[in-house]
């Protein structure tokens, strides 16, 4: 199969040279090409340039950009997509400049977020999440990362996994699926911290590794969360299962 897009009025992100990462300042630039072309075969870029320098060339597909942009679906690398309810007053208060502690102590933050989840159905929690997951497509979203870690518990834990592959085996969309049972402490082992994590590491992590539901591992480590300790020992652990 092979497609060919012309009269592209800017294509962003071309680089002639292979660029595994850019960082810094190097971040600034992007690179693009204004009137230009792109060839894809077998699903992988094949050429692209400036429109006079394009030869000749037959293909499966013509699409006319007519003046459009072309750029790369985006890279989603840290999401909570999967959740239960509405959280957009939390989103304002982050935005107004409250700490996650501040927003805690206001009877919001992960633990209520865990509530929620908690008292949701498998079923109730995928479509909600679905439906977000639909509206980032649209948006240009073609990778995503999705955490856990709004259960707290190994059922919801398991249940946040759970609609996490659904997703991944019902989207087009690659789907890596991220296990952050250190996201926080549930109320029921504050005063038994070493006991939670014992429970994420001895429990959690082993079997929701045996399901293949875990892709990679998080730790929240922050002031009144997880220490660097805490995060190093939970780290290290997850490596064993490389």
């Amino acid at each position: 199969m092979s497609l060919l897009i012309k009269n592209i009025k800017k294509l962003i992100q071309c680089r002639t040279e292979k660029t595994p990462f850019v960082s810094g300042k190097d971040m600034s630039f992007v690179p693009s090409i204004d009137n230009a072309y792109l060839v894809i075969k077998d699903g992988k870029i094949n050429d692209f340039g400036k429109m006079q320098e394009l030869k000749k060339i037959n293909t499966d597909q013509v699409i006319d950009a007519k003046d459009r942009m072309v750029l790369p679906s985006w890279c989603d690398s840290h999401t909570h997509i999967v959740f239960a309810g509405d959280r957009s007053k939390e989103f304002i208060d982050r935005i107004k400049g409250l700490s996650y502690e501040e927003i805690a102590a206001r009877g919001g933050g992960i633990l209520n977020s865990a509530k929620l989840l908690q008292n949701t159905s498998e079923e109730d929690l995928y479509n909600q999440s679905k439906m977000r997951i639909n509206y980032v497509i649209r948006q240009g979203t073609g990778a995503i990362e999705i955490k856990s870690g709004y259960g707290l518990s190994f059922e919801s834990e398991l249940k946040m996994l759970q609609v996490i592959k659904q997703i991944k085996d019902s989207s087009k969309m690659q789907v890596k699926s991220t296990f952050l049972g250190a996201h926080a402490y549930p109320n029921e082992f504050k005063e038994n911290k070493d006991g939670y994590i014992d429970l994420v590491l001895n429990k959690m992590l082993p079997a929701f590794k045996k399901k293949n539901l875990i892709d990679f591992i998080d730790v929240f480590c922050e002031k009144g969360y997880f220490s660097p300790e805490d995060t190093e020992r939970i780290i290290k652990e997850g490596l064993k299962y490389n």
